[in-house]
């Protein structure tokens, strides 16, 4: 379709839009949301089917800008399309407590209504995309195309597929056939550091994504609308492979100084070069954020986004009348919480034995309260015969091409599935999405963690052989700053339970009680299965497990070394010595606790000693000794690694007597 007088219009708007609120900030990026202009204004004004009024319509199109340094294009856009999002907000980019924050955020206080994820460091929105279309295929097939029927849309960029994160991303979603995905790729030849002949100009892109099996097409212009429209249309056709189109544009167009170069990437183009941009287009350069009132009335989208809405509503209504039971899940899949009964099933578990890996744990817990969850989805990264984290079914009920499920095999990508779990809890729909693999792979996708904290997305990261007690695989594999170092993520709750009742009782808590990230840590070895365990003390992060009313020290254990304290404990009350037993799973639920209940379980006063087997920063704040490993492990049996390190029973109850004795004397 040839481009009109008010399509030019209003793509030029966007276009002032997003060079005022970077100039009035004195801060950001006005390059790519001038050259991308002609995308944003189709994809919204044109294309995506959205409804400005109701942002979080469940069976809207999701778009993404991964690359979110262009925020004011995502920004001028959703001001124009009639989200609440008014022209003082845009004045107001980049400053405290705006809704124009610097890039893109979905966060837990400032809620920008149309922005669908956070993104900021390039490739996660790349990732969180394919999320969202695993998330849409899978409700499509579980509900039904009357209620889930819909793509998701990005805009990404050189940067984006650069970053290793996309590279995984995509050769998922290559392998799982996600048709609804269409990302319009701005290949602009400039990065920050300046052309992208300093680092990327070797790889052939659309050869790599057609390898990847994704659906490739070309657009030569950026301001080509006609070609624009039919690579879109073509893209949201092919169901069977994602589409990725390569759209060439020049940054900062029509800059007539910065245009093409790297100096209109990461800092306003200044007051002179923005009125000569002005001029160019043949607007009053005296005048700022300035919206014609034809374009207001051409890209307002409310009145077709509530008649696509009032239709799918109608849909909605007549599918719910008919299936009374999905209406029941699908009330809970977007309320975002289990069908009611996860605690009597997780309560109600027969360990079997007497000794149980906490990782063997979760694998029961997850088979109790899978009925209760229908709607939740993950997997690991190709360890779900290690880590245990999978549905009942396994293999034979996994995610794929022409069969989405809830088992989901990630493959050797820790990022990639960071990446999309995260966006499968952004689409909403699935209920507490997970991710699994080893504790020390957690540095290979903490920036997705970090993502997911900061988001408030509700996931579970269920990591395991979280140790030196893994043994032989030595120190490469063997975590032991990587409790403390998510433990260091504001509004990342992390929970090490001790046996499998505490397992239980985590999975409960994460399920029922949680508004955020959990980070499940559990044991490749067995631990004693602990009777007095109480089910309910792990939601409140300590409590205590056994010992005097009185006691002259409290021993503090977490996950497999809880047995290591309660042997401590037995030594210490062998010679006379009145002990208290602690069991600690998560730091963050009892800081979240009244002092009341904090006092009576660690009374202030009392001496307390912790062991645990990873390094010792951080429990200062608890106790007044620990028992850690401030080194990396050894290649021996875990046994014997954890008895050469100290984290023993002995060494905990010799800690112990150092303590006291150091405050009678």
């Amino acid at each position: 379709m040839a481009s009109t007088d008010i399509d030019r219009l209003s793509i030029d708007t966007i276009r002032t839009l997003s060079m005022d609120g970077v100039q009035a900030a004195n801060s950001g990026h006005p390059g790519l949301p001038m050259a991308m202009a002609p995308v944003a204004y189709l994809l919204f004004a044109r294309v995506m089917e959205h409804n400005p009024a109701d942002p979080s319509w469940p069976d809207r199109d999701r778009f993404i800008l991964s690359a979110g340094h262009g925020s004011m294009l995502l920004y001028s856009a959703l001001h124009l399309s009639g989200y609440d999002l008014p022209l003082d907000e845009l004045k107001n980019f980049r400053q405290w407590g705006s809704l124009t924050p610097g890039h893109p955020e979905r966060d837990r206080v400032h809620i920008t209504p149309g922005v669908e994820i956070t993104t900021g460091p390039l490739g996660q929105g790349f990732a969180n995309g394919v999320g969202m279309a695993m998330a849409e295929r899978f409700l499509r097939a579980h509900f039904g195309a009357e209620v889930q029927n819909h793509r998701v849309f990005a805009i990404v960029s050189d940067g984006d597929l650069m970053e290793g994160i996309a590279a995984e991303a995509a050769s998922l979603a290559g392998k799982l056939g996600l048709g609804r995905i269409v990302y319009v790729y701005d290949d602009n030849d400039i990065s920050l550091d300046g052309p992208t002949d300093l680092s990327f100009d070797t790889e052939d892109v659309a050869k790599r994504f057609d390898a990847y099996r994704w659906h490739v097409q070309t657009v030569d212009d950026a301001n080509d609308l006609g070609a624009l429209e039919v690579a879109i249309d073509q893209a949201m056709r092919e169901e069977e492979r994602p589409s990725l189109i390569r759209v060439k544009s020049i940054i900062g167009w029509p800059s007539p100084n910065k245009q093409g170069t790297s100096k209109a990437h990461g800092s306003p183009l200044g007051e002179d070069e923005v009125r000569l941009t002005k001029e160019v287009l043949g607007w009053d350069p005296d005048q700022h954020f300035v919206v014609p009132d034809e374009v207001r009335e051409h890209f307002d989208q409310r009145e077709r986004g509530a008649a696509l809405q009032a239709e799918w509503e109608q849909r909605y209504r007549t599918w719910r009348d008919g299936h009374e039971e999905l209406a029941t899940q699908w009330d809970a899949a977007w309320a975002a919480r289990p069908l009611p009964g996860v605690r009597e099933a997780l309560e109600g578990i027969d360990w079997e034995k007497d000794k149980l890996a906490t990782r063997s744990a979760g694998q029961k817990a997850m088979a109790a309260f899978s009925d209760y969850l229908p709607t939740m989805v993950g997997g690991a990264a190709d360890l779900s015969e290690s880590t245990k984290t999978e549905f009942p079914g396994g293999h034979e009920l996994n995610y794929k091409e022409g069969r989405p499920a809830r088992n989901v095999f990630f493959g050797v990508r820790e990022h990639g599935m960071g990446g999309a779990v995260n966006g499968m809890a952004g689409h909403g729909g699935i209920v507490r999405p997970y991710g699994s693999t080893f504790l020390q792979f957690a540095d290979y996708m903490r920036g997705s963690v970090r993502l997911s904290a900061l988001m408030g997305l509700e996931v579970a990261w269920v990591y395991t052989h979280d140790s030196v007690g893994l043994g032989e695989d030595g120190p490469t594999h063997q975590p032991v700053e990587h409790l403390a170092a998510l433990r260091a993520i504001p509004g990342l709750v992390v929970i090490r339970p001790g046996d499998a009742n505490e397992t239980a009782a985590a999975w409960r808590t994460i399920l029922e009680d949680l508004d955020g990230p959990a980070a499940l840590i559990l044991s490749r070895q067995d631990l004693p299965v602990l009777p007095d365990a109480d089910f309910d003390g792990v939601a409140r992060g300590a409590y205590v497990l056994r010992g005097d009313d009185d006691p002259e020290v409290a021993i503090v254990g977490t996950g497999s070394e809880l047995s290591v304290a309660i042997g401590a404990a037995e030594l210490l009350s062998a010679d006379g010595v009145r002990v208290r037993v602690v069991s600690m799973p998560s730091w963050e639920l009892f800081a979240a606790q009244d002092d009341g209940y904090r006092d009576s379980v660690l009374a202030p006063g009392l001496p307390a000693v912790a062991v645990e087997a990873g390094v010792s920063q951080g429990w200062e704040r608890w106790v007044d000794r620990v028992v850690a490993i401030d080194r990396f492990g050894a290649s021996a049996p875990g046994a014997l690694v954890l008895e050469k390190l100290g984290i023993t029973a002995d060494n905990t109850a010799r800690a112990a007597r150092e303590l006291l004795g150091a405050l009678t004397t």
